[in-house]
């Protein structure tokens, strides 16, 4: 199974890279006007409107091949077994999910003793400094 999967992407990633070419090689559609008047483009190694024809029905073939290889490879990834009990990758990725961590200085790296008690704050006497007033 693991040879045909490499196959499988070679042939993927090579269509891919022949098309990128030759979709780089194409002319504009504005090019063949150029052509139609004489201005050099029939003098070309496939005629005035045959490098066209030749180039679009290839990039249509390597297009056609790229999305073969991509199914199957996506089809021969989905069959291999699976690790988690879910289906889906969210409830197989809840399944191997790690314990929820602890709370308060047990987070602190490096710290094993719980965190001290800070002492209290004394309050100020009752004798009015630095009381609000009621009414």
């Amino acid at each position: 199974m693991g040879i045909l999967l490499t196959v499988i992407l070679a042939v993927q990633m090579l269509s891919a890279l022949v098309m990128i070419g030759l979709i780089l090689v194409q002319h504009g559609k504005g090019a063949d006007m150029g052509a139609a008047f004489g201005s050099g483009g029939s003098g070309s190694l496939f005629g005035a409107s045959g490098s066209a024809n030749f180039l679009s029905r290839t990039t249509g073939v390597l297009a056609a091949l790229f999305f073969a290889c991509t199914l199957m490879l996506a089809y021969f990834g989905n069959s291999q077994t699976r690790t988690g009990t879910g289906t889906s990758v969210l409830e197989r990725a809840g399944a191997t999910a790690p314990a929820p961590a602890a709370s308060g200085a047990a987070q602190i790296p490096g710290t094993s003793a719980p965190a001290l008690a800070v002492p209290a704050v004394p309050t100020p006497a009752a004798s009015g400094a630095g009381q609000i007033p009621t009414k």
